[in-house]
């Protein structure tokens, strides 16, 4: 590529290929509280693009599939998703990358991970229960990534609140400006479709076979058949409401979108299909394209030649014939190729990557090239870390991904010493993984593992797969804190402040001291009687070290 000041920029064919391959890309993940739908609005999505023929329920019985992203059996045996997955699918002319991730509150630290690698979120709601606990902290890591916010109001075939009202908790609770992109007409039983606000069509919706995707028609809001399809005190009930909206004053600006100060809202039904296609094509129409990413070197530019791309997500066992180790890579600039040699720039080895490979559920297939927005699966024989940056060209860095504060601690025991070459093979990968976070004794004669974990299923599945991936049956003992602070300043910052109580210190796998506390109060305490002491409830993001293994 060639640029003067006076003259306007000239490309190659490769440059504009480049270029037109980055366009087409669109990255986003699923943030929403437990039960909210999830998992079923994502399996419509994949339906809708294509990329699957038939839809599983979460709870599927007889011989009706399992959902494409749920692929763990502990996922499959409760009906729940605990891991993160990449759906890449193509649709009208678009690649996209949707970022699934788990829906049950105690994996949360692994979707603030993924939300690291998404260039957009949806919001998904439950129309009865509206903003909740799980889905209010997932705004919170959006906001702090200024990652713009797209919000899907679910379950609209149920009995729920006045939209009106959602709307109002969006804007009063979240400080974010909604704007309704549709408008429901009816609701519960009542709910016959959605009126597009800007093209004023209304759509209407027939109730599908299960699984299969929903016919629709779109007829003119002033079209004279509408009475005879749907009954006029809804329709004008929902004309009226949307023209208090039009009054409100409030436009469509994609700027704010983009900036996540404005949430375009959609109102559906995934379990029944109402609303997903709608959805799924005005996404894509005003979603984030692959922006530019920060990294210690400044931000850069998604069309930089050069390639780079970070890790931020490990996944073990996800082929259990094989036993491999998956590093999940987003790629953030230049264009990958595969046999492709780049930097690893925590330990500054180089490293051919000749088996990507493209992911789609726990299904993949080896990958030629890929384009910053997507994701591509990389074998990682131990090499890799979280946080990780692979790059070619100019040394490039990106910032790491924080760990979150634990609430729940517990020594996690090998009741049977002559499989302990298999405990620590196990307890490495997870911790690689990220499945948990794992702690040490200060009193190096004490080897068991700390597990330290934000809720308690998290505990439970890495006890699960142990014993069914490595064949180690564990015993749990709890430890009786619920609180976790890192010490700014390190074990000198500590050994200055001298002794201290009522907590216990322990060390992290970076070798950092970490002090766990049984409760506030406990917090509290040590803070007003050591001033000086400087506490973090997210952990410093690191750089260039190498973890302790067990």
């Amino acid at each position: 590529m060639t640029t003067s000041s006076t003259e306007p920029a000239t490309y190659s064919p490769e440059d504009i290929a480049f270029r037109a391959a980055v366009a087409r890309r669109r990255n986003f993940a699923i943030i929403s509280h437990p039960d909210a739908g999830k998992t079923t609005l994502t399996e419509k999505l994949l339906l809708y693009g294509g990329a699957i023929q038939q839809a599983g329920a979460v709870k599927a019985k007889g011989e009706q599939r399992r959902v494409t992203s749920d692929w763990m059996e502990i996922e499959k045996q409760r009906g729940i998703s605990i891991t993160s997955t990449v759906l890449q699918f193509d649709y009208n002319g678009n690649t996209i990358n949707l970022l699934d991730t788990p829906g049950h509150q105690d994996f949360s630290e692994d979707t603030y991970r993924t939300l690291a690698a998404a260039d957009n979120a949806v919001m998904l709601e439950d129309a009865a229960k509206g903003l909740e606990p799980q889905t209010r902290k997932l705004f919170e890591v959006c906001k702090m990534r200024q990652i713009p916010i797209f919000t899907f109001i679910n379950k609209m075939d149920r009995p729920g609140r006045e939209p009106l009202e959602l709307l109002d908790e969006i804007e009063k609770e979240l400080g974010l400006a909604p704007w309704a992109v549709n408008w429901p007409i009816g609701s519960g039983e009542r709910f016959r479709g959605v009126i597009d606000r800007r093209s004023r069509e209304v759509i209407l919706f027939q109730r599908a076979e299960r699984g299969r995707q929903a016919t629709e028609s779109r007829l003119q809001l002033n079209d004279p058949n509408l009475k005879n399809l749907v009954e006029p005190e809804l329709l004008d009930q929902a004309i009226e409401e949307l023209e208090l909206l039009d009054t409100a004053g409030a436009e469509l600006e994609l700027d704010l979108v983009h900036a996540g100060a404005l949430t375009p809202v959609f109102f559906g039904s995934a379990m029944t299909n109402f609303g997903v296609h709608p959805f799924l094509d005005t996404f894509l129409e005003l979603a984030q394209k692959p922006v530019a990413r920060q990294s210690r070197e400044g931000p850069i530019d998604p069309l930089s030649t050069d390639f780079s791309g970070f890790v931020f997500k490990l996944q073990a066992n996800m082929d259990a014939r094989h036993r491999d180790r998956v590093a999940f890579v987003r790629v953030c600039s230049g264009k990958f190729e595969k046999d492709m040699t780049v930097q690893h720039a925590r330990s500054g080895r180089s490293i051919r990557l000749s088996r990507p490979q493209k992911l789609f559920g726990q299904d993949r297939e080896v990958v030629d090239e890929a384009f910053p927005g997507d994701v591509i699966g990389l074998n990682n024989p131990g090499m890799f870390a979280i946080g990780d940056t692979l790059y070619s060209g100019s040394k490039v860095e990106y910032e790491g991904i924080p760990c979150f504060s634990p609430e729940l601690f517990a020594w996690l025991r090998n009741p049977n010493p002559s499989a302990f070459k298999s405990f620590r093979k196990g307890v490495n990968e997870l911790r690689e993984e990220g499945a948990v976070q794992i702690l040490y004794d200060t009193d190096q004669s004490k080897r068991d593992p700390i597990l330290a974990a934000v809720g308690q299923l998290q505990l439970e599945v890495v006890q699960h797969r142990l014993e069914n991936e490595y064949g180690v049956p564990t015993r749990l003992e709890p430890l009786g804190f619920s609180v976790a602070r890192w010490v700014n300043g390190g074990w000198p910052m500590l050994e200055s402040v001298g002794r201290i109580f009522n907590c216990k210190t322990v060390r992290d796998c970076w070798d950092r001291p970490v002090l766990l506390f049984k409760n506030d109060w406990n917090l509290n305490q040590l803070q007003e009687d050591h001033p000086a002491l400087e506490l973090a409830s997210v952990a410093p993001v690191v750089s260039g070290l190498e973890p302790i293994s067990l």
